[in-house]
């Protein structure tokens, strides 16, 4: 089976833009559900719908994969998983590392998604000695002093950071260092690479905030449609469109 340090994915030389790839794989978590539904073929609209992006977005998006569907028919649903998993990588064996095998790590490693996509668990690695061995989802963790061996040794190219933000550019440096292209980053810190590094940056904390800022935003436009006493511009242009007639100027119900 091919692993990843011999074979790279074709996006960058075919000019897919990066914000297509961006959305390739959230058209193939729709496809997939698809696919374990035996639904044949789906629509542009369908499937945009499922991918949560607009049908014109979505067939442009296909154009740079070649694949135009069939008026009238819709896109081959099987076809099309095969398609976007060849473009992704995913039809080859990824090794991939976790070095930090705290409770996020751990939560990590015991994640069922990353072998049905294309990913193996190759190691976890931590840097406190007493974890030395202990089984975590099945793989006995192993020490960092070791952690270029087991690139080497596994034929990394992608590593998992999940060890506090104080450690992270360090065990990055290493990783780089090993041979890893490409790192997916969920210490609260910003990694610095060199060129031809792809790093992906998860960070939860970031992702509720701006939730807590459209939240507060909501808050207050609701708070000042309705004024200290509802009667703000809002609540005042619903009292005056009820209590005008159908042409705007006369109440709609006339005093007996």
């Amino acid at each position: 089976m091919a692993t990843g340090r011999t074979h790279r994915p074709a996006t960058r030389s075919r000019g897919i833009p990066e914000a297509t790839v961006a959305r390739l794989p959230l058209y193939l978590r729709a496809l997939t559900a698809l696919s374990e539904r035996s639904v044949p073929t789906v629509s542009s609209e369908e499937l945009a719908a499922a991918a949560g992006v607009n049908s014109a977005k979505l067939r442009k998006d296909f154009s740079y994969l070649g694949s135009y569907g069939t008026r009238g028919v819709g896109y081959d649903v099987e076809y099309l998983v095969y398609q976007i998993s060849r473009e992704l990588g995913l039809t080859q064996d990824w090794p991939v590392v976790i070095v930090g095998i705290g409770n996020l790590g751990a939560a990590l490693a015991n994640y069922g998604g990353f072998a049905s996509r294309g990913f193996r668990v190759a190691a976890l690695i931590d840097a406190d000695p007493a974890m030395a061995g202990k089984p975590v989802a099945g793989i006995p963790v192993q020490h960092t002093d070791d952690l270029e061996k087991i690139i080497e040794d596994n034929g990394v190219s992608i590593g998992v950071i999940a060890t506090p933000a104080g450690a992270a550019q360090q065990v990055c440096d290493r990783l780089v260092a090993a041979g890893v292209s490409s790192i997916l980053n969920f210490a609260p810190t910003v990694l610095s690479v060199p060129d031809g590094v792809d790093v992906r940056k998860v960070d939860l904390s970031i992702e509720l905030q701006i939730l807590a800022f459209h939240e507060q935003r909501k808050a207050g436009e609701e708070a000042e449609a309705a004024g200290p006493d509802g009667s703000g511009p809002v609540a005042a242009a619903r009292k005056e469109s009820a209590e005008q007639g159908p042409d705007g100027d006369v109440p709609a119900v006339m005093p007996a």
